[in-house]
């Protein structure tokens, strides 16, 4: 592991929307080394130095219990399966990073639909936006409507994909982001993780990371009450994680509020040796 590893900074927080008392969503971050996961603060710094870090978001759905229990129970079994990739290296395969990722996600496909064998979790499925951040690279991973955005030199880019047809004709230019917000099919989703599917095709994507990049991990409720715009100023602001996670959630709160709201907001900070040696 190199030893001018950059640092991450982030902050997290859910919210149960104004719809029920229970929450749907689940997030997650970890540091993960051949011992295993450690899991993290809500809020921290953290070198990738000797661990990889990983951040994830999952929008649970079922009746009953089945999505909060849904979207758990994939986020938990993540924390099992990505640590696999130290013993890869330790018996002296390269690991393939998205390789890995596609079959800890199908594992997880067919845990959950496991799961779902009795009536009262018939069905559920979640969705899944997740970021693993390795000393030389980023690893999204996402199914569903959850989101992973960067922000760099103030511009804003998706790197996730929404598996909705609706997304799909706003990306292309069919129609204008405010036809897409009133879409009657907008949260349609043909991809999910479980929901009785026989097999799942999530999106994968490798993007090198810089210091100054900020990213934003997130559930469809904070997209309902923010427009891309919104999104793009928060990320840019000179401030710290917690406040721009504050902003958000506020802003999509006093906006929507409908549905339960989770974001991951992280910042690439400069490694010690890069810092020391600007001085």
């Amino acid at each position: 592991m190199p030893d001018d590893a950059s640092i991450l900074h982030w902050a997290s927080v859910s919210h149960s929307g104004s719809r029920k008392t229970r929450n749907d969503d689940s997030l997650i971050a970890f540091a993960s080394d051949p011992s295993g996961a450690t899991m993290l603060e809500p809020a921290g710094f953290h070198s990738l130095e000797k661990h990889d870090l990983v951040f994830a978001v999952s929008d649970g759905m079922g009746g009953g219990n089945a999505g909060d229990l849904a979207s758990s129970l994939l986020l938990k079994k993540m924390t099992e399966i990505i640590p696999e990739t130290f013993k890869i290296a330790a018996s002296g395969f390269f690991p393939d990073y998205l390789d890995h990722l596609a079959e800890a996600i199908r594992s997880v496909h067919e845990h959950i639909n496991q799961a779902a064998a009795c009536e009262q979790t018939r069905g559920m499925a979640a969705t899944l936006a997740l970021a693993w951040f390795t000393p030389e690279n980023l690893y999204i991973a996402n199914a569903g409507d959850s989101r992973v955005y960067l922000s760099r030199d103030a511009k804003l880019e998706q790197l996730s994909r929404d598996h909705t047809a609706a997304w799909g004709q706003w990306k292309r230019g069919e129609i204008q982001e405010i036809q897409y917000r009133t879409h009657p099919r907008r949260s349609a989703l043909y991809e999910v993780i479980g929901g009785g599917h026989r097999i799942v095709s999530p999106h994968f994507t490798a993007v090198p990371y810089r210091p100054g990049d900020r990213y934003l991990i997130c559930s469809d409720g904070l997209v309902d009450g923010l427009w891309e715009r919104h999104i793009a100023d928060a990320l840019a602001a000179p401030v710290s994680p917690e406040e721009t996670t504050r902003k958000l959630l506020k802003r999509a709160l006093d906006n929507s509020g409908v549905d339960d709201t989770s974001l991951i907001v992280i910042h690439v900070d400069s490694p010690p040796s890069a810092v020391i040696a600007q001085i």
